[in-house]
């Protein structure tokens, strides 16, 4: 055998013995990893089968159902507080003003409340209103700088009740807000909102959006709920939109003892879960109602504790057509303040004293209000209001509410242990407790400043235009009323308003000085719309001339 034949023998012997090592290796690693794969099956679950998602097949409810309803109708609301600009004086003043605490509700309470508290202290102490409540409850409110000079924004819910854009929901939510802004399930733009009028005794305000054939709830009667009664949540807690909850009426014509609104506000009691957000929403039944609108809760937390109240509905309905037809609610009221023990007892033994067996015992009479007017004095107990008997303050608060004003009511009372009748003349309740609303007369324009600016309506100042101004600037137009400035965030400013802006017509009529510009305004009420002609100096423009007519326009704001 040749050299060359060993070689070549060899290396045959040398692939078959790699060839055949290859082969077993391979079959020993399948053999391996087949081994393996069928112990971890059996190590796993030996006897497990796969699962399998069946075809979707709705389980719809009565809770589904209601929820599909009332989706469409309930919206989301944010609104924004921008505080007026001051000036350096103002600003330093308020921040060396010490921080002031929340007061709570005097115990005496006027013709709207019995000031009734209880004897561990009032109840409202954990009564905390979802946008800044006493408490430290608060809501879902963000507020920045000094507490006298704050910037907040909140969020909270609303119902529509109207297909043209008409929306109920809390006083609280859009409360001195410049801005607010709606937003509806599926809908990603947002809607600029007017306030169309507010009532401060019942916590609700109506609003407008401009969008229209909207799906309106579906309207209930809260008279005919029982305890017990299923009752559904939607709304937007902690900005979540279109949460529902559920749960059932807890109690009804639930009073909360010391707030001085109490007399107006007889809640449905609900365990429906209410939080932060869900403040203006609507409580509905199992049939897709509304019965009442969500204000408040009971926590000692801020948050769910099962306690949760309702407006009821039959109120709301009552308060929402006054705003539409008058842009607020009128009650009436004889201008006295009354003192009711809780205990009956301690109450009757009060009356004893003084003559009576029934009654309500007048603890202050308001200067020149209607009862001062008609002879009614301090320690007087109302017996009768056009000869129903009075048994309690609430049957004086409903009877004199609900009294036009301008009416006489024939009020029987006993003085010193001697009947007397006296005619007295209902008068409007915000207007007899001036102080106690907020609204104590002011002058129509903030006083002049010795430069001649005064302070406006929809956030401005302006001066009249005198001849040496107008030489100086270069204007020969018409028109006489100079913008000094704007404040930031308000109606003037939203809608394009600037320093230096000569305002020439306001909705079409002509202004010629800032007592006109300040009649007009005057007449203009919240959500109507307004238009301002102004001149305005070209950017471009040197000195004098190059002055161009501009249209700022708006819907007036709630203000």
């Amino acid at each position: 055998m040749s050299i060359l034949d060993k070689v070549k023998r060899q290396k045959f012997l040398s692939f078959t013995v790699i060839l055949f090592t290859l082969s077993v290796g391979i079959v020993i690693g399948t053999l391996a990893q087949t081994g393996a794969k069928a112990a971890k099956e059996q190590v796993a679950a030996p006897d497990a089968s796969p699962l399998v998602i069946p075809s979707p097949v709705a389980t719809e409810s009565e809770f589904t159902k209601v929820a599909k309803m009332l989706e469409p109708s309930v919206v989301n609301i944010s609104s924004e507080y921008i505080p007026p600009a001051k000036t350096q004086t103002q600003q330093r003043g308020n921040k060396a003003a010490p921080r002031r605490r929340q007061q709570e509700p005097d115990d005496e309470d006027d013709d709207g409340g019995n000031g009734a508290t209880g004897p561990n202290g009032s109840l409202q102490d954990f009564f905390n209103r979802f946008f800044g409540g006493g408490g430290g409850g608060g809501g879902q409110q963000f507020q920045f700088g000094e507490p006298e000079d704050q910037r907040s924004a909140s969020l909270g819910s609303g119902v529509v009740v109207d297909r043209n854009g008409y929306i109920v929901t809390n006083n609280h939510v859009v409360e001195k807000a410049n801005r607010i802004k709606v937003k509806f399930m599926n809908d990603s733009q947002e809607y600029p909102a007017t306030v169309i009028g507010t009532d401060v005794d019942t916590d609700l305000a109506v609003i407008h959006v401009d969008k229209k054939n909207l799906t309106a709830a579906k309207i209930g009667n809260s008279d005919a709920l029982q305890v017990g009664d299923w009752s559904i949540a939607i709304g937007s807690p902690f900005g979540f939109q279109a949460t529902v909850t559920a749960g059932i009426v807890s109690a009804l014509g639930r009073n909360i003892d010391g707030d001085p609104k109490s007399s107006f506000q007889h809640f449905i009691q609900t365990d429906a879960a209410i939080n932060p957000g869900n403040s203006g929403g609507p409580l509905i039944n199992i049939r897709g109602e509304v019965i009442g609108i969500n204000t408040m809760i009971a926590s000692r937390s801020g948050g769910y504790q099962g306690i949760g109240f309702a407006m009821p509905v039959n109120t709301v309905v009552k308060v929402y057509n006054e705003i539409i037809r008058e842009g607020h609610v009128t009650r009436g009221s004889i201008g006295i303040k009354f003192q009711e023990n809780p205990d009956p007892d301690k109450n009757i033994s009060l009356l004893k004293v003084y003559g009576a067996d029934h009654g309500v015992f007048v603890g202050e009479v308001v200067k020149d209000g209607p009862s001062d007017k008609a002879g009614m004095k301090p320690y007087d107990i109302v017996v009768s209001i056009n000869g129903k008997p009075v048994n309690k303050g609430q049957d004086l608060i409903d009877t004199v509410a609900d009294s036009p004003v301008g009416s006489t009511l024939r009020i029987g009372i006993i003085r010193d242990k001697k009947p007397m009748t006296l005619a007295v003349v209902v008068g409007d309740r915000v207007k007899t407790f001036a102080d106690q609303y907020g609204n104590a007369p002011e002058p129509a324009n903030a006083p002049e400043s010795p430069s001649g600016i005064s302070k406006l309506k929809f956030g401005m100042s302006v001066q009249n235009l005198r001849a040496t101004d107008r030489e100086t600037m270069g204007y020969n137009g018409p028109g006489g009323v100079l913008i000094a400035s704007t404040d930031p965030g308000s109606f003037a400013d939203d809608i394009g308003l600037q320093k230096g802006d000569i305002i020439v017509e306001l909705n079409r009529e002509k202004v010629s000085s800032k007592e006109e510009l300040a009649r007009i305004q005057n007449t203009l009420k919240p959500g109507e719309p307004v238009a301002f002609q102004v001149m305005r100096q070209a950017q471009s423009a040197r000195g004098r001339g190059d002055w161009q007519p501009i249209f700022a326009a708006g819907t007036v704001p709630n203000q």
